[in-house]
């Protein structure tokens, strides 16, 4: 194992290469960052106001587990992994709904309180006693941020999730985030790509002015990003003087009235707050909204994500709020192509690897982080699929 170490290179001009083609498209590798970069740092799962009130559920299915965000009868949420206890089913089966006082396995008929104790058991004398505790639903780490609620599947190298955001706090406090309330729900859409490929497009802005047409009329003049430092990354782009030339940017920088519940600063910015391994949460004078990527295979990927407004919204938001709607949904587009073309090359034989621009510093840092997480991917060369792991933690030790 170490001889074979030994004789594959290890380069050591990081910063203008990216990860190596071969990372795209080694299942085991992705079983790698299915445990150690998605299971073990935090998620956001929803909204506080998608569970609004007692018995309100939503339900995440995402890297091999299925999480389950309810609100209990105090009004407390809560997050569970969405296994009974006897039989491994799911407890709930919805994407989202409502449950009266309890939740009741479909399988068998376990009941589980709201809290996650188990109150019984279908035909409960065929049984020994059952603890309602040990034999409750098996809870996960939560924590609410700014209204977004954050899960881990399993213990992480992350803080808590308020220590990990406090550099964005200031910022994003502005917007009043823990009133809003949804729009049109979660959504999620199927990508045939890796998830790094989504992840390389969504974290430079050197492409903007190029491939996304509307955002570069709205901001392409004053748009910015910023490396990942510790886990977090930020894009900061305030409207062009003369911002436009497409009919959705001309009717939106004319129709968005002045945000005079932000400051003077903010009142004209879009703003994009990334956290490692996959989030973005963004800001326009009128929303915020998270979407993030979950790999469903090496060429498969699960985009998902959530737009939030204010309660009050007046008419003039809730047309701005539209407009922003349909700038977003034709770049997602554009970046949906756009890591398609990027991904097909992972494969080729022609493809040397990435060679980057010191605008495109948030790949760079991006890719850094998962070096920190899984050092096998500094081999230029991959190492067997059935030794991926073996190597990951023979070079974790060095």
């Amino acid at each position: 194992m170490n001889e074979m170490i030994r004789d594959i290179s290890v380069p050591n001009d990081w910063d203008r290469r990216g990860l190596p083609g071969w990372c795209y498209h080694s299942d085991a590798l992705l079983e790698l960052e299915r445990e150690h970069i998605f299971r073990r740092h935090w998620q956001i799962a929803c909204h506080i106001s998608d569970v609004p009130e007692a018995g309100d559920y939503i339900t995440m299915d995402v890297v091999g587990e299925r999480a389950l965000i309810l609100r209990d009868q105090q009004g407390t949420i809560r997050g569970f992994h969405n296994i009974c206890r006897h039989r491994g089913s799911r407890v709930v089966v919805d994407d989202k709904g409502k449950c009266r006082n309890a939740l009741v396995c479909p399988f068998h008929g376990w009941v589980y309180n709201l809290d996650g104790t188990l109150r019984g058991a279908a035909r409960p004398r065929s049984f020994p006693p059952l603890d309602k505790q040990e034999f409750g639903l098996v809870p996960l780490e939560l924590e609410v941020w700014m209204g977004f609620v954050f899960i881990r599947f399993r213990p992480g190298p992350q803080p808590s999730v308020a220590e990990l955001m406090q550099p964005f706090a200031e910022e994003f406090g502005h917007y009043g985030s823990e009133r809003m309330l949804p729009t049109e729900g979660v959504w999620t859409q199927e990508s045939a790509v890796n998830w790094k490929s989504v992840r390389d497009v969504d974290n430079e802005g050197y492409h903007v002015a190029m491939a996304h047409p509307a955002l570069q009329d709205l901001y392409g003049s004053t748009y910015y990003d910023e490396p990942f430092v510790n886990g977090l990354c930020r894009s900061f782009a305030t409207y062009n003087p003369h911002a436009g030339r497409r009919w959705s940017v001309r009717q939106y920088v004319g129709i968005a009235p002045e945000a005079t519940h932000l400051p003077e600063r903010l009142r004209k910015a879009w703003i994009y707050f990334g956290l490692f391994p996959n989030a973005v949460i963004a800001v326009t004078p009128e929303t915020v909204q998270f979407y993030q990527e979950f790999p469903l295979s090496t060429g498969k990927t699960l985009l998902r994500g959530a737009i939030y407004r204010y309660p009050e919204e007046t008419r003039q938001q809730r047309l701005a709020r539209y407009l922003t709607f349909r700038i977003d949904r034709d770049t997602q587009a554009e970046d949906v192509q756009l890591t398609i073309w990027s991904n097909e090359s992972m494969t080729s034989k022609a493809f040397n690897g990435f060679y980057l621009s010191d605008l495109e510093y948030g790949v760079r840092t991006h890719h850094d982080h998962i070096r920190a997480v899984l050092p096998v991917v500094t081999l230029d060369v991959a190492p067997p699929e059935d030794q991926m792991a073996a190597v990951n933690d023979e070079l974790s030790k060095r």
